[in-house]
């Protein structure tokens, strides 16, 4: 991807070259280097080693690395009272099972007690494809995020999942890491800084903020390029990886430099990211805003792009609705 040189880049975001690696492989490198540094990461699963990664780290680490089998209740409970003799535990499945299926113990055992055990959610969003609604996470944003001592982290690339699961596992507290299952854009690099509940900056506008996670975030700076390319509009492009906490001081900056706001996430659009800025900017700073995510409705099987492309989640989409907004 060619950047236009007029959009300015901070902290020199792009590599030369676009590699395409999925979001989850980032988790399991992660994993393997909090193993190395700490004895007392563990890692549990429910026989989904491979999807989740979680393989990297059985593999370097068996002694530490338990196979729960398809019992996600179970495994919550487990990691929570790991978590209360020192332990540090990282529990991986698909989003839908948990934190879905196992809400409330990840409420109860882990949130209530603040125990300090990590929730990675693989195969998020409608990008699943193929699998179907049934396997299509696309509200646990929203499920994790309004719960009591819960961070909520969606890394955009696969370099930054890697950090941001290191992150978590060197801070305490609970705390749920989200990842999808097709390989993305790495657009990021070992250079770029990255801290929980600090928003990145992508690109710098003065006529609209485009605010996004996850892989959709390289969405938004292709979106920002065509849209100072064709129309001369100056879009702020900010990487919001982190939902909660949510960094209100760099949103709130950029959102009263430029009067309109178009939110970008693989989630529904009620409750996640979307819902987290609305809240936010109705109490601080309203203003126009539109969002671009799942349309209230669930998910079906299809190719990954289908989906996107079907239910609003592209390029074009986050255009149209930046032209729209700037209307308002």
């Amino acid at each position: 991807m060619k950047i236009n040189s007029k959009i300015k880049l901070v902290h020199n975001l792009f590599s030369k070259r676009i590699k395409m690696i999925p979001t989850r492989q980032g988790y399991g490198e992660g994993l393997v280097e909090l193993g190395k540094n700490n004895e007392k990461v563990i890692v549990l699963c429910c026989d989904l080693t491979d999807s989740t990664k979680s393989n990297l780290f059985a593999e370097k680490f068996p002694e530490r690395f338990i196979q729960v089998g398809v019992a996600e209740q179970n495994m919550a409970s487990l990691a929570a009272g790991m978590s209360s003799v020192g332990f540090i535990p990282f529990i991986s499945s698909y989003a839908v099972f948990s934190p879905g299926r196992n809400w409330d113990q990840v409420r109860v055992s882990i949130c209530y007690n603040d125990s300090n055990v990590k929730i990675a959610g693989a195969h998020a969003g409608i990008s699943v494809g193929p699998d179907g609604a049934t396997h299509q996470a696309l509200e646990d944003i929203a499920i994790t995020r309004v719960l009591p001592n819960m961070r909520v982290i969606v890394p955009a690339d696969s370099i930054q999942a890697k950090k941001a699961t290191i992150a978590i596992g060197e801070s305490v507290g609970p705390a749920y890491i989200r990842f999808t299952r097709p390989d993305s854009e790495v657009f990021t690099t070992e250079k770029t800084e990255f801290e929980i509940g600090k928003a990145q900056i992508l690109t710098k506008g003065e006529d609209v903020t485009i605010i996004a996670c996850g892989p959709l975030v390289y969405k938004a700076l292709e979106a920002a390029q065509e849209l100072e390319k064709k129309h001369k509009i100056h879009a702020e492009v900010i990487n919001n990886h982190t939902i909660k906490p949510l960094d209100t001081k760099t949103i709130l900056e950029s959102v009263k430099k430029t009067g309109a706001v178009v939110t970008v996430e693989e989630h529904q659009i009620y409750g996640g990211l979307g819902g987290a800025i609305a809240e936010c900017l109705s109490e601080h700073c309203p203003v126009p805003m539109r969002f671009i995510g799942m349309p209230d409705s669930f998910g079906e099987s299809g190719e990954p792009n289908e989906l996107l492309e079907k239910y609003g989640m592209t390029k074009e989409k986050i255009i149209e609705s930046v032209l729209d907004v700037i209307k308002t």
